[in-house]
């Protein structure tokens, strides 16, 4: 018999089932089950993007593209980061990866050795810190709190670099909290990085859906910081193409060509199909990010406002499209109210610490779903509240 647990790769072994798809898994086998788990848009792609994948199908234009990707894609990719985040790039800086998962995952292997520290703020999203342990790199845990507005502060970023440090991950916007970092919260990330070599991978999935006057900012557009800097993108969240596994990362062009050159050994080149469409989406697109921005920032101001009067007290999200409740109120760590939500009253969201430790009693609760849906899963969540005993201030008690 072969001894399968003596050949698998320590790290690999290590690895933790992601506790977003353990949820999703289970509210899949209940057939009455109000899933507000996974951050899947609920809007379908623009009808201009299908169209152009469907032409491009009747055509026959199914072959391998070059493996960075089409250089009308990286073109446009480069004309949109221009217009709309203020960055400035060549296509040879460029790569086109199979979702922003992958390009996340190729900066992390191109850039980390065996003992490279790598900078994690938590909570965040759930890929990073398995990626840099399987490259032998360092998880180091910045916790960020509520009080702070789940940002990444200057003075906890000084408190974490070593002379190991290789890389720092800026999830923002963030994926759960629904936190931003505002130009001055960056520019002081910034001063702290200058003069080091510590590169950024700065995830910005979501650079789209923010809340707020000013527009999104990107750190690569500070003064110094492109040169240290790989932004990761894709059309998953603006475009509501998640199955459509489309992704980039932008950076230095020795870093993209050595990014590319895993990319072509272990991938070959992102899906064809979805990378014509996604031309489209980038030149014709920016009307339907606005439509699904300004419905996502409705239901934004719902969930806040009907949990905050529920007592499941949440900080006012400024991006993504997830709120973070704190369950305080209910007794329960995050494990044990979502468990009970889940097999009680029919609603799956996502305990806390899925995204970090520091996530412990809080939930993930994801708004890319219709109003009606998640007025029927927050009617359920305050009859859960009431089977606990728990006394909701600014609701009329039955």
């Amino acid at each position: 018999m072969m001894d399968y647990a003596s050949l698998l790769s320590p790290a690999a072994k290590a690895m933790r089932p992601s506790g977003i798809r353990r949820f999703f898994d289970l509210a899949a086998e209940r057939p009455n089950c109000i899933s507000l788990g996974v951050g899947e848009p609920d809007f379908k792609t623009p009808w201009a993007v299908r169209d152009t994948a469907i032409t491009t199908l009747e055509q026959g234009r199914t072959k391998y593209t070059s493996n960075a990707g089409l250089i009308a894609l990286r073109r446009e990719i480069c004309t949109y980061l221009r217009r709309r985040m203020n960055l400035s790039y060549d296509p040879s800086q460029i790569v086109v990866t199979v979702g922003g998962s992958e390009a996340i995952d190729l900066t992390i292997r191109a850039l980390v050795s065996p003992g490279d520290e790598v900078i994690i703020p938590e909570p965040c999203f759930v890929c990073y810190e398995p990626i840099t342990s399987l490259t032998g790199g360092v998880p180091v845990h910045v916790e960020t709190k509520a009080e702070d507005g789940f940002r990444l502060t200057a003075e906890a970023l000084r408190a974490a670099v070593t002379p190991k440090t290789k890389l720092l991950i800026l999830p923002y916007p963030n994926n759960p909290t629904g936190a931003i970092m505002r130009e001055q919260d960056l520019a002081e990330i910034a001063e702290v990085l200058r003069g080091t070599d510590i590169m950024v991978l700065s995830d910005e999935i979501y650079s789209e859906l923010t809340y707020t006057p000013e527009p999104f900012v990107s750190i690569a557009s500070l003064p110094d910081m492109a040169e240290r800097t790989i932004v990761v993108n894709g059309f998953s969240k603006s475009y509501a193409m998640t199955g459509w596994r489309l992704g980039y990362a932008a950076g230095p062009q020795m870093i993209i060509q050595t990014m590319t050159k895993i990319h072509q050994s272990c991938i070959m080149s992102a899906p064809t199909t979805s990378q014509y469409a996604a031309v489209t989406a980038l030149k014709n697109c920016d009307d339907s990010i606005e439509k699904m921005r300004n419905e996502y920032n409705r239901r934004r101001r719902y969930l806040v406002e009907k949990l905050n009067s529920m007592g499941l007290t949440c900080f006012a999200p400024l991006g993504a499209f997830y709120v973070f409740p704190s369950l305080a109120i209910s007794g329960l760590s995050s494990e044990e109210f979502c468990e009970r939500l889940l097999c009680e009253f029919d609603v799956a969201i996502i305990p806390g610490n899925a995204f970090g430790a520091c996530g412990e009693g809080y939930a993930r609760i994801s708004y890319a779903y219709s109003i009606s849906h998640l007025e029927t899963a927050m009617n359920r969540i305050e009859k859960f509240l009431r089977s606990l005993g728990v006394a909701m201030p600014d609701v009329p008690q039955l």
